[in-house]
C-alpha cells in the first residue's frame, strides 16, 4: 500500500504500561497495513512477559528484538547502544518511537544517525513519564532536564500521554521548540466489558510493578490502618513483580499481615479485578497509567492518587482521588468498604470513559504525527 509505514518501536523494559501502550500501538498499526518491529532490553520481564510477546511474534514482520539494555546511564551503555544500533539499521525503519527514557535516547540518536546515510526517518518520542520523575532541583534532575533539551533537536514529535506530562515538560525541561500533541492511551472495546468479583474475592487489589514509586508499602501500611478502623481483619491481594518485592514480603510480616496478604506473579489485569472488591492504586508519581483506565473500563470500584495525569480520567475533586499517604488512604478504603455500593456510584460513567480512551482513537493520533513527521 501507498501508505505502509515500516515502524519499529524502542523501549527499555517491556513490563507495565510502556509494554501495554507498545502492544496496543501494534495491533492497531498491523490493523492499518503497517509492518512493525520492537526492540527492547532482554534482562527484564519474566514469563508473563514472554507469554505475551510469543502472542506477539509471527504477526510482526520486523520481529522482536531483545538485547541488554542498562537502566541507569554506565559504562555498559556503549556497547548496549553499539548493539541496538545495529538492529535499529538492519530494520531500515520509516519512522523510531521511542518510549521512556532510555528508548526516547535510543530512537532519536540511531534516527538522526540512519539519517547520514539514507533516506529520512521520523523520530518520535513518548516520555511515559521517564526522566519527567525526576525533581529538578537535584544535581540529576539538572543533568537529565539539560539532556532532554539537547535531545529535542533530534526530535521530530513529543507525544505525551497526559496534559500533566506536558505540562511537567514545560516546567522543567521548557517549552518544546518541535511539534508535540496530546494523545491518551487507549483501550480495545472489549475492556470495557464488566468483570464480575469471585464469590471468594479480597476486600482490596494491588495490581503493578512492585517498586515504591507505585507506592506498594502505602498500601500495605494503609491496609493495617484501614483494618484497625473497620475491626476487623481486612485481605488483600498483590499481584506484581519487581525488585522491591522482597522488602514488601518483609513489611507485611513485620505488620502481622502473612494471613490477610496474598502475593501473586503478574497476570492479565481483568483476571487480577475478579480477585478483590476495590482495586488501589496507591502511586507516588505516573503519567497516564494503563491500570486506573482498565479498572474503571471494567466497572470496578477503586481509590487512586491524585497523581500525574489520574485526575483527568476521573475529573478534579472526585472522591476517589487521595494523597499518596498510607492514612488518607487508610480512611478511604474504610469509607470505601464500609458502604461499597454507594462509593461504586461516585465511579465515571463507561460510556465517557469510551469516548476519551479508546484504542482506535490512540492509534490514529499516532498515526496521523508519523505522516506529518515524514512531511516536513
Amino acid at each position: 500500500m501507498a501508505d505502509q509505514l515500516r515502524i519499529v518501536h524502542c523501549f527499555r523494559s517491556p513490563v507495565g504500561g510502556i509494554f501495554r501502550h507498545v502492544r496496543d500501538l501494534t495491533e492497531a498499526q498491523l490493523a492499518a497495513g503497517h509492518v512493525v518491529g520492537i526492540v527492547c532490553d532482554s534482562t527484564t520481564g519474566g514469563e508473563y512477559e514472554e507469554h505475551l510477546f510469543d502472542q506477539m511474534k509471527d504477526s510482526l514482520a520486523l520481529g522482536i528484538h531483545r538485547t541488554p539494555m542498562q537502566r541507569h546511564v554506565g559504562p555498559g551503555d556503549l556497547a548496549s547502544a553499539w548493539r541496538t544500533y545495529r538492529i535499529i539499521k538492519e530494520l531500515r525503519p520509516d519512522v523510531l518511537h521511542g518510549h521512556g527514557a532510555k528508548g526516547g535516547a535510543y530512537a532519536r540518536l540511531f534516527g538522526s544517525l540512519l539519517r547520514v546515510s539514507r533516506s529520512r526517518v521520523a523520530r518520535l518520542y513518548s516520555p511515559h513519564g521517564g526522566s519527567l520523575h525526576y525533581d529538578e532541583t537535584t544535581t540529576t534532575g539538572k543533568l537529565f532536564f539539560a539532556l532532554e533539551r539537547f535531545m529535542a533537536r533530534f526530535t521530530d514529535c513529543l507525544l505525551f500521554v497526559s496534559d500533566y506530562e506536558r505540562r511537567t515538560y514545560r516546567r522543567k525541561v521548557g517549552e518544546p521548540p518541535i511539534p508535540n500533541t496530546l494523545v491518551y492511551n487507549g483501550l480495545r472495546a472489549a475492556e470495557f466489558e464488566p468483570v464480575v468479583t469471585a464469590p471468594d474475592a479480597a476486600d482490596l487489589l494491588y495490581i503493578g510493578m512492585m517498586r515504591d514509586l507505585k507506592g506498594p508499602d502505602i498500601f500495605i501500611d494503609a491496609l493495617a490502618l484501614a483494618g484497625t478502623q473497620l475491626e476487623r481483619r481486612l485481605t488483600a491481594v498483590m499481584v506484581g513483580d519487581g525488585d522491591d518485592l522482597p522488602r514488601y514480603h518483609t513489611q507485611v510480616k513485620r505488620l502481622g499481615l502473612e494471613k490477610q496478604v496474598r502475593f501473586l506473579p503478574p497476570m492479565p489485569a481483568r483476571d487480577a479485578f475478579a480477585l478483590a472488591d476495590l482495586v488501589v492504586v496507591p502511586s507516588r508519581a505516573e503519567a497516564m497509567p494503563y491500570i486506573v483506565l482498565e479498572t474503571l473500563a471494567a466497572g470496578r470500584p477503586m481509590i487512586a492518587t491524585a497523581v500525574g495525569g489520574i485526575p483527568e480520567i476521573f475529573g478534579e475533586g472526585s472522591p476517589a482521588l487521595i494523597r499518596p499517604d498510607s492514612r488518607d488512604l487508610g480512611d478511604k478504603m474504610g469509607e470505601a468498604l464500609g458502604d461499597l455500593d454507594a462509593y461504586r456510584r461516585a465511579m465515571p460513567d463507561t460510556a465517557s470513559l469510551k469516548a476519551r480512551f479508546g484504542a482506535d482513537v490512540m492509534a490514529a493520533e499516532i498515526e496521523k504525527a508519523y505522516f506529518a513527521a515524514l512531511s516536513k
